[in-house]
């Protein structure tokens, strides 16, 4: 599988880039710790999103090539560059099917993170034994494994939403969401990449009945567009559910941040 099917985000673009939360700032020390970043470097970030990686590890490299299929995304990353006064991201339109023929520079480090799950994974890490200086690393970022992190208390409100309007299948565009069938450690152990560590970060986001409710237009699986007419239904409910769960208006997630860092023996 290539990365995720653009279309499956269409219409989240803005919610994602507004609601989904950034990475801790532990994440981008030991990436400059472990592979010396000193400004001189050329980083990957494949499957950028709206550049939630690519922005803050900008400063650390000499240019980061932010690529992903999803032009809305693409375009999310490029306004949050600007306000952020970001220049040296390279925005380009791709595929991770087609690394190989992207003319990228000898890579020293490249950063996957939520989107690994959709690519082909083998195939990915096989090109990039072959993009990627002798001292590179491959750096997978993700919450770690399905089920490993404890969900908050309002999870099940949102999920019984969610069914009520979107059914029980965890979608993803028009099709489903593809659950991997192999740990992103052990798939790493048999790549040329084969030495890995392990860190994790912890954090404490606090969200209002707005955020949340913009986060869950961030999912591939709960895009505005899917929702289609009933968009303000759902809103509305939802909206009513969590309130209902707690009348604060505070909702808290602990949010655990793994970043699975490979290297060559």
């Amino acid at each position: 599988m290539t990365l995720a099917d653009p279309r499956a985000f269409v219409g989240a673009e803005p919610y994602y880039a507004r609601y989904r939360p950034w990475y801790p700032d532990g994440l981008f020390t030991e990436l400059a710790d472990r592979f010396d970043l000193d400004g001189t470097q050329h980083a990957l970030d494949l499957g950028c999103g709206p550049g939630t990686v690519a922005l803050p590890l900008a400063p650390l490299v000499a240019e980061v090539i932010a690529v992903d299929p999803a032009p809305g995304m693409l375009e999310q990353g490029r306004l949050l560059a600007a306000d952020r006064s970001v220049h040296n991201v390279r925005w380009q339109h791709g595929d991770s099917s087609a690394l190989l023929g992207m003319d990228l520079p000898p890579l020293d480090l490249c950063v996957m993170a939520k989107a690994f799950h959709w690519m082909d994974r083998d195939q990915v890490l096989a090109d990039l034994d072959q993009l990627t200086t002798p001292r590179a690393g491959v750096v997978v970022v993700s919450a770690g494994p399905p089920g490993s992190t404890p969900l908050p208390a309002w999870a099940p409100v949102v999920a019984d939403i969610r069914a009520a309007y979107l059914g029980t299948a965890r979608r993803a565009g028009r099709g489903f969401y593809p659950e991997p069938q192999e740990q992103f450690r052990d798939t790493l152990a048999r790549s040329a990449f084969s030495q890995v560590t392990l860190a994790s970060w912890d954090h404490l986001v606090v969200r209002s009945v707005e955020e949340l409710v913009g986060l869950q237009f961030s999912n591939s699986y709960s895009t505005p567009v899917q929702l289609g007419n009933r968009r303000d239904a759902f809103e509305r409910d939802l909206r009513q559910a969590l309130l209902d769960h707690d009348r604060s208006g505070r909702y808290e997630e602990t949010i655990r941040t793994e970043a699975l860092i490979a290297i060559r023996p």
